[in-house]
């Protein structure tokens, strides 16, 4: 609960009373499982259009067709295909994570 209370000699203060913050560590455990989670499900997505990238990189310098559309098509047919076989895995953790970090809310409170 956050309480005001005034002070003569230097104005108004804020004084926090039974409120309870996540401890330095706690907030750095928090980062760290959500760097993880966010790498984690983007890898498929990343890792799928890298692999296109370089292929076709390496048709374009094999072949010395210089298409800009050749760049970017089989990039967008991968990244429809794998948000199509992947997405509801990855919308599945998200929403996973999301659920166990609003459920652990009151916890800290």
């Amino acid at each position: 609960m956050f309480l005001l209370k005034s002070h003569q000699t230097t104005g108004t203060s804020i004084d926090i009373q039974g409120a309870h913050f996540l401890s330095p560590d706690q907030s750095v455990q928090l980062l760290s499982q959500l760097l993880w989670k966010a790498a984690l499900i983007s890898a498929p997505l990343l890792l799928a259009l890298l692999l296109t990238g370089v292929l076709v990189s390496i048709v374009q310098v094999v072949t010395q067709i210089q298409e800009m559309s050749l760049t970017f098509i089989p990039k967008l047919i991968v990244a429809i295909a794998v948000l199509g076989t992947a997405g509801p895995w990855m919308l599945r953790e998200l929403t996973t994570f999301s659920a166990t970090l609003i459920n652990a809310i009151p916890k800290q409170i």
